[in-house]
């Protein structure tokens, strides 16, 4: 039997089990899948392994279905090598997005295994950036009691949390005033490097990108101890220098700093009114993504326009769905302001009409009926319906009673 063979074989007794479930005695149904190792701290620029382990707790299973996901902008994944695994057949070989920040793969042992510490798949990180990286299962993740019907018995899991640190300087203490915290994102492009000179030093080698290890290339850039930058873009960037002392070139010192100058993405929120046992309610929907820095928080404020001289727009901090407090029928605007971790800001906003406490008049979208938006061409469909409905009611009533007085 081949590969191929093999692994159809596999999936369909896991398919034929699952439909017709004959069952076996086992165990209490319960197993782990947990990381290891669960912590450390790594630096930026290197490399290192994180493996999936299994506990079946004594009961013995025959397939694992696994899903990670993990911090895109602090890890990449190098190389999801399983490596030496307890699975021998894979359904769905290990896969990931390093842009979504998910890898997931899935696996069979025919004839079924019992292990306290068993190997599923190794993955190898690389470390991009500085701060906190979790690594955590998600809800997809299974494991199948050999059962012949399927059971998911994965009962608990062990997600893992790791620091990355920046290199420590092996050369000259390097500093930088206008982005001085590293793990903060900053929303100006502009960016200036100081350093001090020490007794004997006659050059410095630098050079400025967004690899975290380059190492400058050696040719002196002057005796100076700053330089600045100008018009960066966005993203993650990194400054490396090097000290000539004595006519030989010491080891690479490495700042990072953090540039995020673009707002969020545009959004558009929508409002939702419900007739609840509570009582009547108005809901505002927002939600949106930033590419670099990402989502601090949402400002929100809300403008009463039936008002003659509506008051200032007042902003709170707020979160998604937003409860307009109004509900007397009236006009309304509602401003949405999206903050990213760099300060940048993109504001939307949203008016709408209060008509009844069970119909909005949402500007520009249509009718909202009981929580139902009805966009205007539709609205005019249920006329004309309704119209040439009512017609033909009454030419049939005029016909019926014509018959009945002229027969």
């Amino acid at each position: 039997m081949n590969r191929a063979d093999a692994k159809l074989l596999l999936l369909f007794s896991v398919l034929f089990s699952w439909i017709l479930g004959f069952p076996q005695a086992v165990q209490a149904d319960s197993a782990q899948l947990y990381l290891s190792p669960s912590s450390g701290s790594f630096l930026v620029g290197s490399t290192f392994t994180v493996s999936v382990f299994i506990n079946t707790e004594g009961n013995e299973i025959n397939v694992v279905q696994t899903e990670l996901k993990f911090p895109p902008n602090i890890l990449q994944i190098t190389s999801p090598t399983a490596g030496t695994s307890l699975i021998t057949e894979w359904i769905t070989p290990p896969s990931y997005s390093n842009e979504r920040g998910i890898i997931s793969f899935q696996g069979g042992i025919p004839g079924g295994i019992s292990t306290s510490a068993g190997l599923v798949s190794s993955i190898t990180f690389r470390a991009v950036t500085s701060g906190t990286a979790k690594v955590e299962f998600t809800e997809s993740s299974k494991v199948f009691l050999n059962d012949a019907k399927g059971t998911d018995i994965l009962t608990s899991v062990i997600n893992a949390k790791y620091q990355i640190l920046i290199p420590p300087p092996e050369g000259p203490e390097v500093f930088s005033p206008t982005h001085p915290n590293s793990s903060v994102w900053y929303s100006d492009p502009s960016a200036a490097f100081s350093w001090e000179k020490e007794s004997g030093v006659t050059d410095f080698s630098w050079s400025f990108d967004q690899n975290p290890i380059k190492r400058p290339d050696g040719i002196s850039e002057g005796n100076e101890t700053q330089i600045s930058f100008s018009n960066i873009s966005d993203g993650i960037w990194y400054f490396h220098l090097r000290q000539k002392k004595q006519g030989v070139w010491g080891k690479t010192s490495h700042v990072q700093i953090l540039v995020d100058t673009n707002p969020p993405k545009e959004f558009e929120p929508e409002v939702k009114s419900y007739n609840r046992l509570v009582g009547y309610q108005t809901l505002v929907y927002f939600e949106t993504t930033d590419d670099y820095s990402g989502i601090d928080h949402y400002k929100v404020g809300l403008i009463d326009l039936s008002v003659r001289e509506p008051a200032r727009v007042f902003l709170t901090e707020e979160t998604s769905p937003y409860k307009v407090p109004f509900r007397k029928p009236g006009k309304y605007n509602v401003i949405i302001k999206a903050v990213d971790k760099a300060g940048n800001i993109r504001d939307e906003e949203v008016r709408f009409r209060l008509m009844t406490p069970l119909i909005t008049h949402i500007e520009g979208r249509g009718l909202e009926i009981r929580g139902t938006l009805f966009s205007w061409w539709l609205v005019l469909i249920l006329i004309f319906v309704l119209l040439g409905g009512a017609g033909i009611l009454i030419w049939l009533l005029r016909k019926k009673y014509i018959k009945k007085d002229y027969p």
